[in-house]
């Protein structure tokens, strides 16, 4: 819920998949990233991190820096929370 707060808060279109439906969706993901937690957040394809990880970032204004890096549309006026 929390990257999803960031994602609206930084006014990102995003689409959200509810691992916990499908447990091998679940496990999928987790062997996929090599990361043992869920939520995880991708930007164009590439992980980014679970939930402390994007929260840090967002914080630190390096999570509003990749998404222009990346060219993802987002409220640029927005650094920190």
């Amino acid at each position: 819920m929390q990257v999803a707060q960031i994602l609206n808060h930084l006014g990102v279109d995003f689409k959200d998949i509810n691992v916990l439906e499908d447990m091998s969706v679940r496990e999928g993901v987790k062997a996929y990233s090599n990361w043992p937690t869920v939520p995880q957040l991708y930007v164009k394809g590439e992980f980014v991190g679970g939930c402390d990880i994007v929260r840090e970032m967002f914080q630190a204004g390096e999570l509003q820096d990749m998404l222009n890096t990346k060219g993802v549309a987002n409220n640029a006026q927005t650094q920190t929370a």
